[in-house]
């Protein structure tokens, strides 16, 4: 790279040679995730051998997203090395509602301008996201945009692919009513609903420092930053026992639009709102930004990362698996006759 500087280039906006030194500076995040010891970053493509011993019939299974105005936060607190594990999160999180184990990530980052050690950064938080989800960060870009974003805004989004037997994929129509659904608690807010939490608490002109007494003494930017969970493991061990018959990541949508996705044509599921686990950072953006109940579960998580709707012979196997791998899992809910979410 010794004779590859435009001063031209640096002059309208894009220094290529901060480029090479990200690129430079993330490279040992990047070893960490390398469950194939492949290393090519720097060239055009990124390889990954395909395993697929044990497989009868392979499925791909791809899912790319976001973190959306999460981003905001991380900018203005200026930390910038967990927001990599929210895009790991909110791809990997989708693929595994398939019944795949996600096998390979890639990112994209663009930026007003590229600060090497602030690219890294964020890059070590993408490759912390793929350590816990057990797969490969292989690639990606950083795309400098002067005059388009502000120095200091960056956007980033990730892409997974994942490997299933088609035999094991999760077969909704296998569900029945009376079947259980089980729910995986959240770390928090997660990566959705942060437009209308971005308004209700003015983050732009609060101090996101300050403790606050309803979230015990922590920081609002602190709670809201937590990193997304990332459920691939606990998940994973659990499909090698139980048969799952539904799967849901809450995202955007909250309880009414996500768990239907993962429920059949004629059933829907009760929950009681008393065994809904909701963790205080909710009660606080309800009270604060005088939200409807039926907003709050129509916007976020409201405590529940993830469902699982299992037989209910199967209900103590699937939570004991759970919880030792380290969910918190309870009882969310019922399966029953009818359509969508029933909150009682």
């Amino acid at each position: 790279m010794k004779n590859s500087y435009s001063e031209s280039y640096k002059a309208a906006g894009v220094d290529i040679t901060a480029g090479y030194r990200s690129v430079e500076l993330m490279k040992g995040h990047i070893r960490r995730t390398l469950t194939e010891g492949l290393e090519n970053v720097g060239d055009f493509g990124g390889l990954f051998p395909l395993n697929t011993a044990g497989i009868k019939e392979p499925v791909l299974v791809s899912g790319t997203d976001g973190v959306g105005t999460k981003l905001r936060l991380a900018i203005l607190l200026n930390k910038h090395d967990t927001i990599g594990i929210d895009c790991v999160a909110m791809c990997v999180n989708d693929v595994i509602c398939c019944g795949a184990k996600p096998l390979f990530f890639l990112d994209y980052i663009a930026c007003g301008k590229n600060v090497p050690e602030k690219i890294a950064t964020i890059v070590g938080g993408v490759a912390e996201g793929c350590v816990q989800a057990g797969c490969a960060l292989i690639g990606g870009e950083t795309a400098e945009h002067p005059g388009t974003m502000p120095e200091e805004d960056y956007d980033l989004a990730g892409f997974t692919v994942g490997i299933a037997d088609r035999s094991r994929l999760i077969d909704k129509t296998q569900m029945r009513a009376g079947d259980v659904m089980l729910a995986l608690p959240s770390s928090g807010v997660h990566s959705n609903g942060f437009s209308l939490v971005r308004k209700v608490f003015d983050t732009e002109h609060c101090d996101l420092t300050a403790p606050v007494n309803e979230l015990d003494g922590r920081s609002l930017g602190e709670v809201l930053l937590t990193p997304t969970k990332i459920y691939v493991r606990p998940v994973l061990a659990l499909l090698e026992e139980v048969r799952a018959k539904g799967i849901s990541h809450i995202t955007g949508g909250g309880f009414y639009e996500n768990m239907p996705r993962a429920l059949p044509a004629g059933l829907g599921v009760k929950i009681a709102k008393s065994d809904v686990r909701i963790p205080p950072i909710f009660s606080l953006i309800q009270e604060r930004g005088k939200i409807s109940e039926h907003d709050m579960f129509n916007t976020f998580n409201m405590g529940v990362g993830m469902s699982i709707v299992v037989s209910p012979e199967d209900v103590p196997r699937a939570l004991g698996i759970l919880r030792a791998h380290g969910e918190d899992a309870y009882v969310l809910g019922e399966i029953a006759e009818g359509e969508g979410v029933t909150l009682s």
